[in-house]
């Protein structure tokens, strides 16, 4: 599956960020186990390395334990790269509330800043 400079130079900036997302969970997918799946081991590491940041957004930070049996949809004690691509869309949803969140907080600190300077 090796890309040729050619073809990768021609991909948008989403398909480049959804060629990220592929080849991330294959660093992990690939550890242990069946190679297309994660395990809760991978998932764990996948998420205390890639998403520890953005993590943090998702309201009440669940165990890996709950995460891995909400994601788990066929009970099969491991994850697909479409159950995991579930936490990801959810991370990535809270994330951009969260960033609006956060402009609008410095959106009315400037107009009270604003506000003031007119006195």
């Amino acid at each position: 599956m090796s890309k040729t400079p050619q073809a990768q130079e021609q991909l948008s900036e989403l398909e480049k960020a959804m060629d990220v997302i592929i080849d991330v969970f294959h660093q992990y997918s690939r550890r242990e186990g069946d190679r297309d799946t994660l395990t809760k081991a991978e998932l764990k590491l996948l998420i205390e390395k890639q998403l520890v940041n953005y993590l943090k957004h998702v309201k009440n930070k669940a165990t890996i334990d709950e995460i891995m049996k909400d994601l788990d949809i066929n009970k099969d004690s491991q994850l697909s790269f479409c159950e995991v691509m579930l936490l990801i869309i959810r991370v990535t949803i809270a994330t951009h509330e969260h960033l609006h969140e956060v402009e609008d907080q410095q959106h009315q600190q400037q107009h009270k800043h604003q506000h003031q300077h007119h006195h």
